[in-house]
């Protein structure tokens, strides 16, 4: 009898303890888009990536305004020319499309890094802001709300080798 009454004691000491640290977490969330939308800097690199894609298309007209004439006088002059001139211009034509779809791609490229250099620097304060406010707060865990992500946790157990060794995987 003393025996059940230790392990009752035992199991009811666990579950009070179990309660208390659960009563304890406390969750937050955050609208990023919201964030990002009100910081000032997000404008100023809104801009910056605004001129960054005009000059980018600026560049894809001129191209396609010379390929484009090109290819007209072609077609105007294509039943008068000899052969090796028609292909010659055939040829042309067709590197300067080339020269088209490998600059686009490149600006893509290129547009893809400006954004990510632009939006390094916001990402880093709006997260040094959250850590700070969660901490400050004592806050365990802040979700993003806009994008699903955990944004902050507290300090925790990584349980990767504990789920690895029971998956049976070394």
């Amino acid at each position: 009898m003393k025996k059940l009454i230790a392990v009752a004691f035992g199991v009811f000491l666990s579950l009070t303890n179990f309660c208390n640290a659960q009563s304890t977490l406390k969750f937050g969330h955050i609208n990023s888009n919201e964030l990002f939308a009100i910081m000032p800097e997000s404008k100023v690199a809104d801009s910056l990536l605004d001129k960054f894609i005009v000059s980018l298309q600026a560049q894809s007209k001129s191209m396609n305004a010379e390929l484009n004439q090109k290819y007209s006088d072609y077609k105007s002059k294509e039943a008068s020319m000899a052969d090796p001139i028609k292909q010659a211009k055939e040829k042309e034509l067709s590197d300067l499309q080339d020269r088209i779809q490998s600059f686009e791609e490149s600006a893509q490229a290129s547009l893809q890094k400006k954004r990510e250099e632009l939006q390094a620097p916001l990402i880093k304060k709006a997260q040094d802001a959250i850590n700070a406010v969660a901490k400050e707060k004592s806050y365990s865990y802040i979700f993003d709300s806009a994008q699903g992500n955990l944004l902050f946790a507290q300090e925790s157990d990584d349980i990767l080798a504990l789920v690895k060794a029971k998956l049976g995987i070394k």
